[in-house]
């Protein structure tokens, strides 16, 4: 079982009612990468969260929770 770790952006808009819409996950190849990508994101967005995840891609087994290394803004309290 080979393992190995993705790094995601997410984005996130103001939706309906005050909730929180997420925009599409962003993937990047490193970590370097993806604070990049949320350090920019975050001038625009109403909150941005970068993680990583670590896991077999072929079997679809993945940590059951990500490590986030940046958050900013206004995030879903799952980000909490």
């Amino acid at each position: 079982m080979a393992r190995e770790t993705s790094y995601f952006v997410q984005a996130f808009n103001a939706g309906r009612g005050g909730n929180l819409k997420a925009d599409a996950p962003i993937a990047c190849k490193t970590e370097t990468g993806a604070l990049r990508t949320a350090e920019r994101l975050a001038l625009s967005k109403l909150g941005v969260v970068a993680f990583s995840s670590t896991g077999d891609p072929e079997m679809g087994d993945y940590d059951d929770e990500p490590t986030v290394f940046f958050r900013q803004g206004s995030l879903p309290s799952s980000f909490d």
